[in-house]
């Protein structure tokens, strides 16, 4: 079982993109993902390079159960968690089931953020591969 994540469409606030989890190839649950714009691998401000990661579920205090992307190249606690804006990323993955403008500030957001992280959490493995297309 592995994750896949195309990026669709970019611009200078936000990334988005589709999200599949794949087993046997073919995909056996969809999703939308919101990330930072493409900023050359900058903390904080940018979204990951493309390319393939293990990744691992943890737990924290702040994002209580989630997945941290592991050997991001000069990045560290790169996570995929919940959340509904670009203005709550600093480097991570937010998943939802849908897009729309939330706040109406004509940016897009990721809508049952919530509800999607607790469906990977039941389907996905404690570790896996992701590839960001």
């Amino acid at each position: 079982m592995k994750l896949v994540i195309k990026r669709t469409f970019g611009n200078e606030k936000q990334t988005i993109g589709q999200g599949h989890v794949i087993e046997d190839n073919r995909s056996i649950f969809s999703f939308r993902t919101l990330e930072l714009p493409w900023l050359n691998n900058q903390s904080r401000i940018s979204c990951i390079p493309l390319g393939e990661y293990k990744v691992v579920k943890r737990r924290s205090a702040k994002f209580g159960n989630h997945f941290h992307i592991t050997n991001v190249p000069n990045r560290s606690y790169i996570l995929i968690h919940a959340g509904n804006y670009h203005t709550q990323i600093l480097g991570c993955v937010l998943t939802g089931a849908y897009f729309k403008d939330i706040n109406k500030d004509g940016v897009t957001d990721v809508v049952s953020s919530g509800n999607t992280i607790k469906k990977l959490l039941a389907i996905l493995p404690d570790e896996f591969n992701l590839t960001i297309d």
